[in-house]
């Protein structure tokens, strides 16, 4: 073999030494990728603890539990609130169903705390449960979702709430307010009242957004529209129905409001300046809990 001795030995040597180096990099890639994921969390955690103490809560108790559910197939989070001054007492309790790509925090901000400030002894006790991404709360194929808020939620949230169990109410946002409409309907002598907050609402199939129905047969058995045509779906319940005046769902909720009022269903029905968003919603709490204490007060169901 040709060549310079020294020369073709420094180049084994140097080739030892890339060797060598290429784990020493490997390794240091690795710690320096856990080093900036464990930064992250932390970052996470902070914000997370920062936006919790940023919150004032007026007095109020944030309770957080998690449900082990067998009838959607996974450990569910849920938050709820006490009021100030209701421990022990048996307060009337609202379910609150948040929107798609919401969760259990989704509304825990200052316009809700000072919503039921503002209502002192009449604010009732409110558990948020989580329902997924985008499960409309209602039973399908992935998960027995409206059985898991009827049989689940409510009987743990008046156990440990200590809730009064015949005064309840139901409403949510956009997909939750969707899903506070269809389950009063299944289950009309349970609930005191139902909102529905810019309901995620559609008069066909071919309309729904993708993800929210299976099929069409899912779609059909959960029609809220087509079940008011001639029906009243609310008996002896106070309903509510708002929109904003761009929201995409206006059509909709405003078709739904109509037919109810053609049966008999004394629907308060707001369009309201404003889209389809957070902000909008945060607008209005102090209507929302307003209407629902309202309900509340005045009825007793067994």
């Amino acid at each position: 073999m040709g060549g310079d001795p020294g020369e073709h030995l420094g180049m084994v040597r140097a080739g030892r030494a890339g060797a060598a180096r290429r784990p020493a990099r490997r390794t240091y890639r690795r710690r320096r990728a856990t080093a900036i994921c464990a930064v992250a969390v932390l970052v996470l955690a902070a914000v997370v603890v920062m936006r919790a103490l940023a919150t004032d809560t007026r007095g109020a108790q944030v309770l957080r539990f998690t449900i082990e559910s067998p009838l959607v197939h996974r450990a569910m989070p849920v938050a709820a609130v006490i009021p100030a001054g209701a421990a022990g007492s048996e307060r009337p309790l609202l379910v609150f169903l948040h929107g798609k790509g919401g969760n259990q925090d989704s509304s825990l901000g200052d316009a809700l705390f000072a919503a039921l400030a503002r209502l002192g002894s009449r604010a009732p006790d409110v558990v948020f449960p989580y329902g997924g991404a985008d499960s409309y709360w209602h039973n399908r194929a992935d998960g027995a979702w409206s059985s898991y808020v009827m049989r689940e939620v409510i009987p743990q949230a008046i156990n440990r709430l200590h809730a009064n169990p015949n005064r309840i109410a139901i409403g949510g946002i956009s997909m939750g307010g969707f899903g506070a409409l269809n389950l009063a309907r299944l289950h009309p002598g349970r609930f005191c009242a139902v909102g529905g907050h810019s309901a995620a609402l559609w008069e066909s199939g071919g309309e729904s957004a993708a993800g929210a129905f299976d099929n069409a047969q899912d779609f059909d058995r959960n029609d809220v529209i087509a079940a008011a045509r001639g029906h009243n779906l609310y008996p002896g319940m106070a309903v509510w129905i708002d929109v904003g005046t761009e929201d995409p769902f206006r059509a909709a909720d405003t078709t739904l409001a109509r037919l109810l009022r053609a049966d008999g269903s004394p629907v308060q029905f707001h369009v309201w300046p404003g889209a389809h968003d957070q902000s909008h919603w945060n607008s209005h709490w102090n209507s929302y809990l307003r209407f629902y204490a309202a309900a509340l007060a005045g009825c007793r169901r067994s």
